[in-house]
């Protein structure tokens, strides 16, 4: 497919979410295709699986850089060399500067395991289960100055059930994730989601996604 969008991915640890854009990037109809993979961690294991993919990796070491303005001009620097128009950030454990925010305004997409605005930052999953939530699930939004308080693009949800830990729910919501984060770039990717005044607005032909996935009653 001609006139793919270039995507660069931000990863900080094992990758799964990159396997699932890469997966999908795969795809002859596919509107993107992975440009360039940078984490801040020379040991994540999301390098080796874009590298067996034949995917262009590097690795930028925030702690080379005095200050996050600093690593994030490297970010960019790296993206733009490759031709990337658009970046994700796939469990990416940096905050990003207000300036490498709006170098990426409306093409940074973040993927979060929560129904956003609900259980922001860390430990996300430990707290929908001390909220006693019976629903969860995950997020997709652009990047804002503030953190996973971006407009959102699309959301997935999954039961909470009673018998439910840190770890299995935390592998249910993340199932969804794979499913919901190639959806979300391929709308952006094809124009049929964008930014436009703090909210995201929908093409004719694309309703706001949302994913569930609950067991038959």
């Amino acid at each position: 497919m001609s006139g793919r969008k270039r995507v660069g991915v931000l990863i900080s640890g094992r990758g799964s979410n990159l396997v699932s854009l890469i997966e999908a990037a795969g795809q002859p109809d596919f509107p993107a295709e992975i440009a360039l993979v940078i984490s801040n961690k020379a040991d994540a294991l999301g390098l080796v699986r874009a590298a067996e993919a034949g995917i262009a990796t590097a690795v930028i070491d925030h702690k080379a850089y005095k200050g996050r303005e600093a690593f994030d001009t490297a970010l960019t620097a790296a993206f733009k060399e490759a031709g990337v128009d658009i970046v994700c950030n796939a469990g990416f454990m940096r905050l990003h500067s207000a300036v490498f925010v709006r170098e990426w305004h409306g093409r940074q997409l973040n993927i979060h395991p929560s129904l956003l605005p609900a259980f922001r930052g860390l430990h996300p999953h430990a707290q929908a289960l001390e909220a006693g939530v019976r629903v969860a699930g995950a997020t997709v939004h652009f990047v804002s100055e503030d953190m996973d308080a971006g407009p959102i693009i699309a959301q997935g949800a999954v039961p909470v059930l009673p018998s439910d830990d840190e770890d299995t729910l935390s592998a249910r919501i993340l199932a969804m994730e794979h499913r919901l984060f190639p959806l979300a770039l391929r709308l952006v990717a094809t124009g049929a989601a964008q930014l436009e005044g703090g909210h995201v607005v929908y093409g004719a032909d694309a309703a706001p996604p949302f994913l569930a996935s609950f067991p038959a009653p």
